[in-house]
């Protein structure tokens, strides 16, 4: 069977909602051993736990913040003493991103979307590194944003943080590829999950309006370009962004 991922071990930041939780379910059903890491709601994610092992996929939670040193050490301490060391990353957390005008942004919430988007993955990537590297095989996969090739405004810092990841990961994808590792992200366009469900009906029939594939993306649409990029099958591939938006982004 194509994208069978058996014997492997994946962290999806953030996988107790919205895209991380497809992600995660899509990756556990090809084999992998999937925890659930969450930051602050226990109950989703025992709920997303629940889920996940009714699916037939190996899980355990995880509570840690992955914007610091201390929570991604505890990560991967306790992936690593239950599950061995993981060879499938997916930067996926987030937090709140709103549009405003750069007047109405200050410097700590910059520092936020850089943590997230930057300095998350860099802990994370550090922490993976020396078990993926012995192994001579790894993939590491950034859920990045259609906004940045798409200039979106007005969303400078999150777009800012999304661009500094993008370059980020083609450098590093450079970087790693002799040791067996690939380095890609995946673009989502606007995917109606939890986090939207508050979001304008103006602006999302105005989004709806430019999709050429003209229907709304699923997180399951996400969830597959994942496992593509996880898979043998894609051994050859690394440096890429994957946009997942329908058409919205043919360049």
């Amino acid at each position: 069977m194509p994208f069978t991922l058996d014997d492997h071990v994946a962290i999806v930041t953030g996988n107790s909602s919205g895209l991380g939780k497809a992600i995660g379910l899509a990756l556990g059903k090809a084999g992998v051993r999937v925890p659930i890491s969450f930051c602050n709601n226990r109950e989703r994610a025992e709920q997303t736990l629940e889920e996940y092992r009714a699916a037939g996929v190996e899980s355990m939670l995880i509570q840690a913040d992955v914007t610091t040193e201390q929570g991604v050490k505890r990560l991967f301490e306790e992936v690593e003493a239950t599950f061995g060391p993981p060879d499938i990353l997916v930067p996926n957390a987030t937090c709140e991103q709103p549009l405003k005008p750069i007047e109405q942004y200050d410097w700590t919430f910059y520092e936020r979307m850089i943590d997230f988007f930057i300095k998350s993955p860099f802990l994370l990537t550090k922490r993976a590194l020396p078990g993926m590297k012995a192994k001579r095989w790894g993939r590491i996969i950034s859920i990045t944003s259609e906004v940045f090739h798409r200039s979106v405004a007005p969303f400078t810092a999150y777009a800012a943080a999304k661009g500094g990841q993008i370059g980020w990961s083609r450098s590093l994808a450079r970087e790693l590829a002799p040791a067996g590792i690939t380095v890609n992200m995946v673009a989502p366009g606007w995917i109606p999950t939890e986090r939207h469900a508050y979001d304008s009906p103006t602006l999302k029939d105005e989004y709806f309006a430019l999709i050429p594939a003209r229907r709304w993306g699923q997180p399951d649409d996400v969830a597959s370009a994942v496992l593509y990029l996880a898979s043998e099958e894609a051994s050859f591939v690394t440096g890429q962004t994957l946009c997942v938006n329908g058409g919205l982004t043919p360049w």
